[in-house]
């Protein structure tokens, strides 16, 4: 379910970037802490859900 989340607000990103429009700094602070969390899951070593 994070992986599917970290996909989706990656798109919404990427999106933002090409069309010029994001809902201000919400998009790529979300995209950030999705970021975060997967790599302290791959740093701890969980197995995947």
């Amino acid at each position: 379910m994070l992986w599917t989340i970290f996909v989706v607000l990656l798109i919404l990103w990427a999106m933002g970037l090409l069309t010029g429009f994001t809902m201000g700094g919400v998009i790529h602070a979300l995209l950030v802490v999705a970021i975060i969390v997967i790599l302290i899951q791959v740093i701890q070593g969980r197995k995947r859900v």
